[in-house]
């Protein structure tokens, strides 16, 4: 018998490892050569033609707008539309799906932030005349937004969300808990 027949694992496990080489190396140059066709490689060629293609990621630094100013200060001066729209909705509203739970029972809550898209809601919980953070955010999306919270701080608890970049808040929901 010879080698090969005496050891058939290892005969096949070479077999493998060079197959796996092989395809290993041939995917390997084609993904470098596509790379290169489609003008992926990072070099300073697709620098050179985004330097003249005219394309730019130059962001100019904001300025006022009309939109920006407020209609006291540019309704007199122009007769510009939006000078003389309403000015969106900045109110949160707050609901509780519910108006009493047991302790560590889910308190749902939902509501409306339409000119908050985007942004990250922080709940609070008015503690001793104090609002204190509790420990869960939302962010909104569609101009709506919609969390939970748990507690098992027996009474009423009031609740309300706030936007704390912009320093706006919803109204105050209480729940009774217990």
């Amino acid at each position: 018998m010879s080698d090969t027949q005496d050891r058939p694992v290892l005969t096949g496990l070479i077999a493998l490892v060079a197959v796996a080489a092989v395809v290993g190396i041939i995917g390997g140059l084609t993904a470098l050569v596509g790379s290169r066709v489609l003008g992926l490689d990072g070099g300073a060629a697709a620098s050179d033609s985004d330097a003249t293609s005219g394309t730019s990621l130059y962001l100019p630094e904001p300025t006022i707008t009309s939109e920006t100013v407020s209609p006291e200060a540019g309704a007199s001066a122009t007769n510009d539309p939006v000078q003389t729209s309403a000015a969106p909705v900045t109110t949160i509203t707050l609901s509780a799906g519910q108006e009493s739970v047991a302790a560590m029972q889910q308190i749902d809550f939902s509501g409306t932030y339409p000119a908050g898209e985007g942004a990250i809601l922080q709940v609070q919980r008015l503690e001793n005349g104090k609002w204190i953070d509790f420990p869960v955010t939302m962010s909104v999306s569609s101009q709506r937004f919609a969390t939970y919270v748990l507690t098992g701080r027996a009474g009423e608890n009031t609740f309300r969300v706030i936007d704390t970049d912009k320093d706006v808040f919803s109204n105050e929901v209480v729940v009774t808990v217990g």
